[in-house]
């Protein structure tokens, strides 16, 4: 690999190789993607992940093996997955395997390494205090080197990977001067909602005819004014982005990071377990990780409010070259 090579002991890697490069879809797919060039992952490495507008989006024109969608902490479907890929690792000459999780990872990566296939996990982005339940199953297993993208809870076991979010900051831009136009997109977590956002948004009066809602898994609390979709064409989706003045998302990585590369500087609404709109809150370490960066408009739904859109409306997002 590319300056942090794998150093599992089971193989040495060149600069560049064939990898299986497998993250559920999500923050963790598009975390991966941004990551593997810098990697060494060749063009004709083999991608695990589930289907979704997201993925064929993606990974289009790339080898890919889809796998079924494996719910949070369902580690049936984790065993299922295993043993599609131990066929994979074992049909496929591999260089190395790397994952950025979720679940999919402790299918992945166990099964590369019963092949003999070097294997490194890089935790996601949004776990600033620590590793998720995956990353701590894979440090009890010895399957795989680890590395974190934080510094501060790097440690002898776990290594220091470069953030996929220290290349982009805040710029200004022009503002609208029409009633600002609105994209609403909450994620696609199959089982979890956001209807406090939804509910936020409509008590403000702040959506018109000329919103878009992408509502996932959200049941909207009635009609709602503009368009709305259960989920958008990847297409649709970065046109309807592009258009709009202010994109109002989920603190869901996978989301900001394609915000963030498409110049959108997103204002960014945490979900809460204890309302329950997702497993656990770390959403909220990457809404806190986005602040200290200056990075989007990290929020929680009770702070939102037309002051912060209009701030928003008047910012965009540059990307610089990492050092």
């Amino acid at each position: 690999m590319k300056e942090q090579r794998m150093s599992d002991t089971a193989s040495t890697t060149t600069s560049e190789g064939r990898f299986l490069l497998a993250a559920s879809t999500g923050g963790h797919l598009a975390q991966l993607v941004r990551l593997a060039p810098g990697l060494g992952a060749s063009d004709d490495s083999v991608w695990v992940t589930f289907r979704s507008p997201q993925s064929e989006s993606l990974l289009k024109g790339r080898d890919v093996r889809y796998v079924p969608y494996i719910r949070p902490r369902d580690a049936g479907s984790v065993m299922r997955a295993f043993q599609m890929l131990r066929a994979t690792v074992r049909d496929e000459q591999l260089d190395g395997a790397v994952s950025t999780g979720a679940a999919l990872a402790l299918a992945a990566l166990p099964a590369a390494r019963l092949a003999g296939v070097p294997t490194l996990y890089i935790e996601s982005v949004s776990r600033v205090d620590g590793p998720s339940l995956s990353g701590r199953i894979l440090e009890r297993l010895h399957v795989s080197e680890l590395r974190t993208q934080h510094a501060q809870w790097s440690t002898a076991r776990w290594g220091v990977h470069p953030s996929v979010l220290a290349t982009y900051r805040n710029t200004s831009r022009t503002v609208s001067q029409r009633p600002l136009k609105l994209f609403v997109t909450l994620g696609t977590i199959e089982g979890y909602g956001f209807d406090a956002l939804v509910e936020r948004i409509v008590g403000l009066g702040i959506a018109g005819p000329d919103t878009v809602w992408q509502l996932g898994s959200t049941i909207s609390p009635g009609d709602l004014p503009g368009t709305t979709y259960a989920q958008m064409p990847a297409e649709l989706f970065e046109r309807t982005a592009r258009e709009a003045d202010v994109v109002i998302t989920h603190a869901g990585v996978g989301t900001v990071l394609g915000l963030l590369e498409m110049g959108i500087a997103p204002v960014t609404v945490v979900r809460r377990k204890e309302r329950g709109e997702h497993v656990d809150n770390h959403q909220e370490q990457i809404a806190r990780l986005m602040s200290e960066l200056g990075i989007g408009f990290p929020t929680e739904v009770d702070d939102l409010d037309a002051d912060l859109l209009l701030t928003a409306a008047a910012t965009a997002i540059q990307t610089e070259l990492a050092a």
